[in-house]
């Protein structure tokens, strides 16, 4: 069950955490999805300057049991990326919402309007178990 959920943020059916704050979004894998994924030992994130696409994948995850892609929740150019989680990963098990992964610059606010909600995203963590 995802419990720890917080209300400022919008969420993916990937199970990223999406901070918006006015053309930029800062991106991180949610409680839920750390937890499902376990011990986190390596992260690949793209370089600053590269551009994503809604739903595609900008990098991967991986912990002691799978590789798990990461989706990019807006289209945009990324202007920044944690440098500190790729030397230590571990540290999206300890908070998964202080250790954002990038910060992307959208090219489409509209695109926002796909991202859940608190609450959304708690049913369909609850609605897919």
């Amino acid at each position: 069950m995802a419990t720890n959920i917080p209300g400022n943020l919008k969420y993916t059916k990937e199970h990223e955490w999406t901070l918006i704050e006015g053309d930029t979004v800062t991106v991180g894998i949610t409680d839920f999805a750390q937890s499902a994924l376990g011990d986190i030992v390596f992260l690949e994130v793209p370089e600053i300057g590269t551009n994503l696409k809604s739903g595609s994948t900008f990098g991967v995850v991986e912990s002691i049991k799978s590789v798990s892609d990461l989706y990019s929740p807006v289209s945009g150019e990324v202007v920044a990326k944690n440098s500190d989680l790729e030397g230590s990963p571990e540290k999206i098990n300890e908070d998964a919402y202080g250790s954002w992964l990038i910060k992307v610059k959208i090219n489409d606010a509209a695109e926002l309007n796909n991202l859940m909600t608190a609450e959304q995203y708690q049913e369909f963590c609850n609605s897919s178990h």
